[in-house]
């Protein structure tokens, strides 16, 4: 094996953000026998993670190791993974590193063999932020974390009946309801119907802004049907044939709602049935929704500020550690409605 490349970062610092041994980080940087392919990306993606989170480890303070659990397309766990690491060098009291799990695609068993793994084996953490489905198992695997004594503090989409410490991320009640009342003032008295697109049903914030855009539609305006396509992960591939499907079997949907991603197969398919989509709300200010947004496709972005979700996320952990005072608190962000002329300036920046 050839020897790797050399690191600043103490083997002790590389073994607890890879999971690994000791034996086996030491064995990988001096280029040792023993150590599978596997083990050597673990631990080139520990080096990296702690490149970037290198101002934590010169702290003094008390050291939180947090692990960041997300199963989304890659669009938002990177936004995540991005969000979380800008805010690190300014949390206070404690000095926060942070561990990534992330999955493209909606896995109960997935998830549950992750959250099991977490604290065992001489593996230390002092708390899980979640992305996962809201699901009995889920639930279950966050139980046993509490048992444990390491707190849970769910993102985006809630964990119903678990002990979980707190929820961060978007009123999504508030969100989908927005989305209707966006629809139906720039429809106005043209017909068309919509489609709704989740990337799993088994998210409860997905479901949360589903029932609430339903309802708010049904009541702003009775004459529209929704129709709804779920199960697509988010992501391009899968939601290209589902969406170009439905509108070959429905030519009166005029309008997209799309409360999962995948929205350039979206657009692709409108525009391949001959029928741009003459509203277009979306969800998260990433990459292609920024561009979908600036060039006119997406009518408008319905936004939540993800750093600071993450830095609440962060609060509640050191409020569990009892490092700053108060109890862990759920925190629902306000939405924020995003057109091409309102695009935030940090996002802009970037």
């Amino acid at each position: 094996m050839a020897p790797r490349r050399p690191t600043s970062h103490r083997v002790r610092d590389i073994a607890e953000q890879s999971g690994l041994s000791e034996a086996t980080i030491d064995r990988v940087l001096h280029g040792r026998p023993g150590a599978s392919a596997r083990a050597v990306r673990a631990v080139e993606r520990a080096v990296l993670d702690l490149d970037r989170q290198q101002t934590q480890l010169r702290l003094a303070a008390r050291t939180l190791l947090l692990d960041v659990v997300i199963q989304a397309p890659p669009r938002f766990s990177g936004a995540v993974r991005s969000a979380l690491e800008d805010e690190l060098p300014a949390l206070r009291p404690a000095a926060v590193r942070a561990r990534f799990h992330l999955r493209e695609n909606a896995d109960v068993d997935a998830a549950v063999e992750v959250l099991d793994g977490l604290g065992r084996r001489g593996r230390v953490s002092h708390g899980v932020v979640l992305k996962a489905p809201d699901h009995p198992a889920v639930a279950a695997a966050i139980g046993r974390l509490t048992d444990r004594g390491i707190p849970v503090v769910t993102l985006v989409t809630d964990v119903r009946d678990s002990t979980r410490v707190a929820y961060v991320g978007l009123d999504n009640a508030a969100a989908g309801a927005t989305a209707a009342y966006l629809v139906t003032q720039v429809l106005g008295d043209r017909t068309g119907d919509v489609v709704l697109t989740l990337s799993r049903s088994l998210f409860f914030g997905e479901r949360e802004r589903a029932d609430a855009f339903t309802t708010a539609l049904a009541r702003l305006a009775p004459g529209r049907a929704v129709h709804t396509i779920t199960d697509s992960d988010g992501l391009d591939v899968t939601m290209s044939a589902l969406v170009s499907d439905l509108l070959a079997s429905h030519p009166n949907v005029r309008c997209a709602y799309s409360i999962g991603g995948g929205n350039r197969a979206i657009a692709g398919a409108f525009a391949a049935a001959g029928r741009p989509a003459t509203v277009f709300i979306a969800h998260d200010l990433d990459e292609d929704n920024l561009e979908l947004l600036q060039s006119g496709v997406l009518t408008a972005v319905l936004h939540h500020d993800l750093h600071a979700d993450m830095r609440t996320a962060v609060r509640q952990m050191m409020r569990a550690h009892r490092l700053v005072r108060g109890a862990p608190t759920s925190v629902a962000a306000n939405v924020e409605v995003v057109t091409p002329h309102n695009i935030p300036p940090r996002i802009r920046a970037h």
